[in-house]
């Protein structure tokens, strides 16, 4: 059986989210707020990551969704990261009104981007 030491220790989501995208800094405010971090076991190829995230900015610019934030810039940066393996996670906000979608890299060492959804415009 596993110590305790032999897991790794989850990343600090918040001070990782810089300024990769215009969602970092709501996304900091969320997690500041007692947003709950989630990053899911596992890896994902980037084709499957990043068709995901181009779909979801398809849609939202036909249907002229303006509660995205750093979707966008998401799907760019994420075009950048061809042949990896990706890791994903989540961030709810403790009201439940946001919801941001994190990517990173195998390692969980680096945040590639991260994006958000709202029930309300985000504040600039």
């Amino acid at each position: 059986m596993p110590t305790e030491d032999e897991y790794p220790s989850p990343p600090d989501i918040a001070t990782m989210l810089t300024d990769q995208t215009s969602a970092c800094k709501a996304a900091r405010e969320a997690i500041a707020a007692g947003g709950e971090v989630q990053v899911f076991d596992g890896l994902a190829p980037h084709w499957m990551v990043h068709g995901i995230a181009a779909a979801r900015l398809r849609r939202s610019l036909k249907r002229g969704v303006p509660k995205t934030i750093g979707l966008e810039e998401t799907v760019e940066i994420l075009a950048r990261h061809r042949g990896e393996q990706l890791r994903t996670g989540t961030i709810v906000a403790a009201d439940r009104l946001s919801f941001f979608t994190l990517y990173l890299d195998a390692t969980e060492t680096e945040l590639l981007a991260c994006d958000g959804r709202s029930a309300t415009p985000f504040e600039p």
